[in-house]
């Protein structure tokens, strides 16, 4: 059983490193795309506040462990099916630099997995409730939000009596701030997923009686998504920020506050929410608050369809890996014991 432990446990890891690879830079987006900070600054930035936002709270990290599958359904052949198809999403979004969102693939997997040795009653339907608030929220509300804020600061702030100049280094002061703040508020609500199901992998190997979010886990796995923010992300941030449209940093600001507001009150309500689908709806909120044509739809359309497909995908390839288990694993060590 210890082996197997340390495997998944290894693999929880290894999901939260291209979390910080591919989705932390979510955060650091505009302000970098915006010339605010430099790709280095905005990094050792982005580690800072994901590793504090991560170790902020547990609402989060228990609905993942305890919210969307059924507990006695949940084996350390359904975890590691779940984190199959999240890993090979961070590699493939790691590669093509496409912001895909790793809290559906890690939702998607476990349903599957769930589905395939539970059937429906593995599901609970309270938990994909919360999935359901959180995905409408990040699209609905993130858009929204920012097209409001980017409105009333495009008529009041930038033509007021402050020079162009002034207004640029006001923001730009404003922007690192908020960026900060992004930063903060994914780890809160991202790092926190991979530290749930990290929990639940150690209860069930008999490490921890009860499903209680231990320090030591929290600090863990935070450190390791900062480690992945620090050694990637350009290609994530040239997506947001640069391919899907050209923002400013009265734009990028607008942009990290709606998000960070619509993910703060995500976390505190034990919502996971896609921070990638909030922020790349808040950047498209803010372009076209300023101008609609100044998105570049087809960019976002692309995004769209990754998000749709994340799904399908990863509940597919938790589905049958779970079912690999089922039938395949006992033939497995039956060649073993035969050998021994």
């Amino acid at each position: 059983m210890n082996y197997m432990v340390f495997f998944v446990l290894f693999l929880v890891l290894a999901a939260e490193f291209l979390n910080g690879w591919t989705d932390a830079p979510n955060a650091i987006a505009t302000v970098v795309s915006t010339k605010v900070l430099p790709f280095r600054y905005a990094v050792a930035m982005a580690v800072l506040m994901n590793t504090l936002g991560a170790i902020s709270g547990t609402a989060v990290a228990t609905t993942i462990g305890k919210g969307i599958v059924d507990a006695s359904f949940v084996t350390l052949p359904v975890i590691t099916s779940a984190l199959v198809p999240t890993i090979l999403c961070g590699m493939y979004a790691a590669r093509f630099g496409l912001p895909i969102s790793k809290t559906h693939a890690l939702v998607a997997g476990l349903t599957g997995a769930g589905l395939a040795v539970g059937g429906t009653n593995a599901i609970l339907l309270s938990g994909w409730i919360k999935i359901g608030i959180g995905l409408a929220a990040s699209l609905s509300l993130g858009f929204v939000l920012s097209f409001i804020i980017s409105k009333c600061i495009y008529k009041t702030g930038l033509r007021s009596k402050w020079s162009p100049g002034k207004t640029r280094r006001n923001f730009n002061r404003l922007q690192i701030l908020s960026a900060g703040l992004m930063a903060y508020n994914h780890g809160m609500n991202d790092g926190q997923k991979f530290i749930g199901i990290f929990t639940v992998t150690l209860v069930i190997g008999g490490m921890l009686p009860t499903f209680q979010v231990p320090l030591w886990v929290a600090v863990l796995c935070a450190i390791t998504m900062g480690l992945g923010t620090s050694f990637g992300g350009k290609r994530i941030i040239t997506t947001l920020g640069e391919k899907m449209t050209c923002i400013q940093s009265w734009q990028g600001f607008s942009a990290e506050i709606s998000s960070s507001a619509v993910i703060f009150a995500s976390s505190i309500t034990g919502v996971p929410i896609s921070t990638t689908h909030t922020v790349s709806s808040a950047i498209m909120g803010v372009a076209a608050g300023r101008n609609w044509n100044s998105v570049r739809w087809f960019q976002a359309r692309r995004i769209v369809i990754a998000w749709f497909a994340t799904f399908l995908f990863c509940g597919a390839i938790g589905y049958a890996t779970a079912r690999l288990f089922i039938h395949g694993l006992p033939i497995f060590k039956h060649l073993i014991a035969l050998f021994i």
